[in-house]
């Protein structure tokens, strides 16, 4: 994430590499480009904490990101709260509320990734100096999902979100869909999820910033050497991802419960890889501790191991949570999360 925006002498912004700004993750095995990057970055501290192997497990208001069929199992209405100090001084904040209807369960979330101000930079020959002024960047979503269970076995939902990349005077706007399923099968009671998010059109780059005055022969006296021009900008295909997850309890009894969560994942811009993790519950859940692993087959992936755990208190008709993950990186420092939830 760049620190610093350059613009020449004569006060014209320019913003050179718009699309690059706004990576959201660390992609050394990045196989392609897609605007939206932000969409995935991981939601939910008990997710992440068990490596982002939640495709067949959400079962709250996280699975607008993960599975929105996960919804579908919710019995009580939820809000939850997270936030994460992201890379390279950037911040992710999560919002979400659900609940059930007579139709189904409905949910509402917001995501919103930001960023530190940023100096604007003079250029003067061949000198670059802070001009004193500032910019700033963000990635936000808003999004509307829906589940609900066609049988006992089998659950069908829907997201849709509306999103948001802006950087100083130029933003991005687009809309992404989500689909998914989950059956619970009748062998031991394992779950299988299959989603697909961020389906949706192209997103490109525009505004003010992008106008620029432009010489159409440089070097020659006399002409006019700031004539209106404007920065063309690429669209991108938001960042598509295809996830089939299985979970089960491989134990449960006297109180304690081990589940153990596989994800398979093909993103349209990184390659194929496996996430996997277990959370066991202890004392009827309510101590949780959590671990796993990340992009396991992927090749030079940043991503590494997640540990956390979770407390769970219920009193009157209120159940609260917090929860904490922790994901090691290999070239940055490792991200901590902390989430609250409340049921009612």
């Amino acid at each position: 994430m760049p620190t610093s925006l350059a613009r020449p002498t004569g006060g014209v912004l320019r913003l050179a590499l718009l699309a690059a700004v706004l990576v959201a993750l660390p992609a050394s095995a990045q196989s392609g480009t897609a605007a939206a990057e932000f969409l995935n970055v991981p939601i939910g501290a008990r997710a992440t904490a068990m490596g982002g192997a939640f495709g067949a497990t959400a079962a709250d208001a996280s699975a607008l990101y993960w599975n929105p069929a996960g919804l579908a199992g919710m019995r009580d209405a939820q809000a939850q709260f997270e936030y994460a100090q992201w890379y390279v001084g950037s911040d992710v904040n999560f919002a979400s509320a659900a609940s059930p209807t007579p139709f189904g369960v409905v949910a509402v979330g917001v995501t919103a990734l930001t960023y530190e101000d940023m100096d604007v930079i003079e250029e003067s020959g061949n000198s670059q100096l802070p001009s004193g002024e500032t910019f700033a960047a963000g990635s936000y979503a808003v999004s509307l999902g829906y589940g609900r269970q066609l049988t006992d076995r089998f659950s069908l939902g829907g997201t849709v979100k509306v999103v948001r990349e802006q950087i100083a005077n130029s933003s991005a706007t687009g809309v992404a869909f989500d689909v998914g399923t989950l059956f619970v099968t009748p062998f031991r009671g394992i779950r299988l999820g299959a989603s697909i998010a961020n389906f949706g059109p192209k997103m490109r780059m525009d505004g003010s910033d992008l106008n620029i005055p432009f010489d159409p022969l440089p070097g020659q006296s006399g002409n006019n050497n700031a004539i209106p021009g404007r920065i063309a900008t690429d669209a991108y295909d938001l960042p598509l991802t295809m996830r089939v997850g299985l979970a089960t309890e491989v134990y449960e009894q006297a109180g304690t419960r081990v589940t153990v969560a596989v994800d398979a994942l093909s993103p349209s811009a990184t390659g194929q890889h496996v996430n996997a993790g277990a959370e066991v519950g202890l004392l009827g859940g309510l101590v949780q501790l959590r671990g796993g692993v990340q992009e396991l087959f992927l090749e030079e992936s940043p991503r590494s191991f997640t540990l956390g755990g979770g407390l769970r208190y219920g009193f009157g008709g209120l159940d609260l949570s917090a929860d904490y993950a922790y994901e090691a990186a290999d070239y940055f420092d490792g991200v901590h999360r902390l989430a609250v939830g409340l049921r009612f």
